[in-house]
């Protein structure tokens, strides 16, 4: 039998929660592989009736705890992070703990996916099972802006040891191992730290299967307006449980994925800026230390921050993106030895 894939829904005070739920009930193939879960923190009463409102088509439960949490008087205004952690955290236990479900898929109640969205995680779900280096699935890209994708390639996946979430999947297994440990607050940011990421990695598609309309949040629409409102959601469905996922093994990646980036002629970057040398097609542009990745990054239009010293999108200190209508890898040089975390 298929594996149910249930998809936790985690929601608060926004009464738009509705666009999340239409697009996720228009695209799902099946209610019973695909039962959604809408998990509601805040007790917002409005947001409660919009949920109420899909009756049995959605799963509604709420987080009983909705007290103040006591926090340092220096995070005071980081009382939101605290709350969303407390609300993952319980979220999370009522998914693989009381549903005993094995796995599942996490969205906030802010993203619209794309008409592929199931099918995606549903091709993804084995490899994340057979492949112990990787640990989640998502459908975000960090740098997928619509010119900085190849939509033309929709099918394209990648590697990556940053986690993205906003759209993510995993397993039981895996909750097992971070539950006892889950963090007060910044749960995100925690993921990414060396010692919860454990050297494993994440998949990424070129195109996102998500995209965030919430300007308004805990983090005041912080990256929404320079970023995150530009994200290309993908609009062709790809029918990845028919296509063969195996060249993402680490294994089988990094004996295509790394020569396909080194052998790439190496190029500077204003020579990309002023769009010359095209006739080399796919090219590298090649960073040493946090600054020269950092001044590059901000120059071609990408996200320049680092967590634990990995960027965004990046596999192996790599990150690969379209600028002006070709392949480019910013990359470091090919001895690469491994991330240092005081890069910020």
């Amino acid at each position: 039998a298929p594996p149910v894939l249930p998809v936790l829904v985690l929601a608060c005070d926004r009464s738009t929660v509705r666009r999340c739920l239409d697009k996720l009930l228009c695209y799902r193939p099946s209610a019973q592989r695909f039962p959604v879960i809408v998990s509601q923190d805040c007790g917002h009463a409005e947001t409660a009736r919009v949920i109420a409102s899909y009756g049995d088509a959605v799963a509604h439960i709420r987080q009983p705890d909705l007290s103040d949490i006591p926090v340092p008087p220096e995070h005071r205004k980081f009382q939101g992070y605290y709350r969303i952690a407390r609300h993952y955290r319980w979220a999370l236990g009522q998914v693989f703990r009381t549903f005993r479900y094995r796995a599942a898929i996490v969205v906030e109640d802010d993203l619209e996916v794309a008409p592929d969205f199931f099918e995606y995680f549903e091709a993804a779900l084995p490899l994340l099972r057979a492949d112990r280096t990787l640990w989640c699935v998502s459908a975000w890209n960090d740098n997928g802006r619509e010119q900085m994708v190849d939509v033309s390639q929709a099918e394209l996946l990648y590697r990556t040891d940053f986690f993205p979430g906003l759209g993510w999947l995993l397993l039981a297994e895996l909750w097992d191992e971070l539950e006892p440990k889950w963090p007060r607050a910044f749960w995100d940011d925690w993921m990414r730290q060396p010692e919860q990421r454990r050297g494993r990695s994440c998949v990424r598609p070129e195109v996102s299967r998500t995209m965030t309309f919430g300007r308004k949040g805990v983090s005041h629409g912080q990256f929404f307006d320079q970023y995150l409102k530009f994200i290309k959601l993908n609009d062709r469905f790809v029918p990845f449980t028919q296509l063969d996922l195996s060249y993402l093994k680490k294994d089988e990646y990094e004996r295509s994925f790394l020569p396909r980036v080194y052998s790439a002629p190496e190029v500077r970057v204003e020579e990309l800026q002023g769009n010359r040398r095209r006739d080399l097609g796919a090219v590298r542009l090649q960073y040493s230390g946090r600054d020269a990745f950092k001044a590059f990054a901000k120059a071609l239009g990408l996200m320049d921050d680092l967590k634990s010293g990995v960027p965004r999108a990046g596999y192996r200190g790599i990150v690969s993106f379209v600028y002006r209508g070709r392949r480019v890898y910013l990359a470091p040089p090919q001895d690469w030895t491994g991330y240092d975390p005081t890069w910020s």
